[in-house]
């Protein structure tokens, strides 16, 4: 069977709540897709009509005239106000079929709240209360994310998706805040090691996240280029070399001296860290390269430095008072031995370089960072259009 795409839209009310990382907790542990594309937006009006018509037009069934109606009052701007959806692209063998056994189905009739199971994430999120005098009537809606049951209708959105995306920032402005004076912003990137197999890790670090109160602003899977890895950790090099060499030198002097039995001399030791010791500390910076691009200096050349690496990550933008230092207390410190119970690194990191997830450590790095990575794009308009056609 060849792969196709598909997607889930994470309504506004669900990504407000900040439940996203569960969500894309559930989609990622229970199907064998592949993330290739997320991107947070605001829907305008014209797109909430479309939408909802689209999801009317399918079939009379009462499931799609709920969402069709739910989608045409909360997807658009409310109160002059436009509100953040969530799209996340999947990619696999029959991807509506394992995207909606995850999200699970809408019921028209009553149900008991005992007999819910929180299987699903429509379970878990979703909400469908009726009036109690009155069961054929729907008092309270809210399906928590929407996604296809067909692959035509999957190409179709999707299709109509990149249209209305096609040229619009990747980082949404939808608040104004009372002191815009206060807020930062502040980048996270959830590293490769986290996305070696389909695991419930990148939506648990992201919900870790959420208890800082900020606001997810932006969002998307990013591959490193070998030049754009080399740009953004180039000011750790010159850290390593200065932490790490003289280090490297003592113990290749400790391993000359037990070879040789007689004692190096104060200036070999030194030439060893200025020399070997320096090598060694540049070998640790291309391996964090190589980490974060799965590409190794010094073996691309010509073009293919600029091409996106053989690893994905995922960056998001957060924003709020205080970004940067909340985040980074959540994440804990660059070794995960020495951070704190309960904070990102401690939880899933390996050591200082498989450390499941970096954060700026201040606005001026966020502003260097984000330049790098170029934030304000998103490649899923075009990895839509490149599967599904014009």
């Amino acid at each position: 069977m060849s792969k196709t795409l598909s997607y889930v839209l994470v309504t506004p009310y669900t990504v407000a709540k900040s439940r996203t990382g569960g969500v894309l907790s559930r989609l990622l542990s229970r199907t064998d897709l592949e993330l290739v594309g997320a991107q947070i937006f605001t829907p305008d009006k014209d797109f909430a009509d479309m939408y909802a018509a689209s999801l009317k037009e399918r079939a009379p069934q009462n499931q799609l005239v709920l969402l069709a109606d739910y989608v045409k009052s909360y997807f658009g701007p409310s109160g002059g106000r436009p509100h953040r959806t969530l799209l996340l692209l999947f990619k696999g063998e029959n991807p509506c079929g394992q995207l909606l056994n995850v999200c699970g189905h809408l019921y028209t009739q009553h149900v008991e709240v005992d007999a819910l199971a929180g299987e699903t994430i429509r379970d878990t999120y979703a909400d469908l209360i009726f009036d109690a005098n009155n069961p054929d009537e729907v008092r309270y809606f809210e399906p928590a994310v929407l996604t296809p049951r067909h692959q035509d209708e999957a190409n179709n959105d999707l299709r109509f998706f990149a249209n209305f995306l096609d040229g619009q920032e990747n980082l949404v402005q939808n608040v104004k805040y009372p002191d815009p004076s206060k807020i930062e912003r502040t980048l996270v990137i959830i590293k490769p090691d986290n996305w070696k197999h389909n695991s419930s890790r990148p939506g648990t670090i992201i919900d870790m996240f959420s208890r800082t109160g900020l606001r997810i602003i932006g969002i998307k899977v990013h591959r490193f280029s070998l030049a754009q890895a080399l740009d953004f950790y180039g000011p750790v090099e010159a850290i390593l070399k200065k932490k790490l060499a003289p280090t490297f030198g003592l113990k290749a002097k400790e391993i000359l001296e037990r070879a040789f039995s007689f004692p190096l001399s104060k200036e070999l030791t030194e030439t060893l860290g200025a020399d070997f010791g320096t090598e060694c500390a540049k070998d640790q910076f291309h391996q964090i390269v190589e980490f974060m691009s799965g590409k190794r200096p010094g073996q691309t050349s010509g073009d293919d430095i600029n091409k996106p690496g053989d690893v994905k990550c995922m960056i998001l933008v957060y924003e709020g008072e205080n970004a940067v230092n909340k985040i980074r207390d959540v994440l804990g410190p660059t070794d995960p031995l020495q951070a704190p119970e309960g904070t990102v690194r401690r939880e899933f990191g390996s050591n200082v370089m498989v450390n499941t997830a970096h954060a700026s450590d201040s606005s001026e790095s966020y502003e260097r960072e984000q330049n790098i990575v170029q934030i304000s794009k998103n490649s899923i308009v075009s990895i839509i259009r490149e599967h599904t056609g014009n």
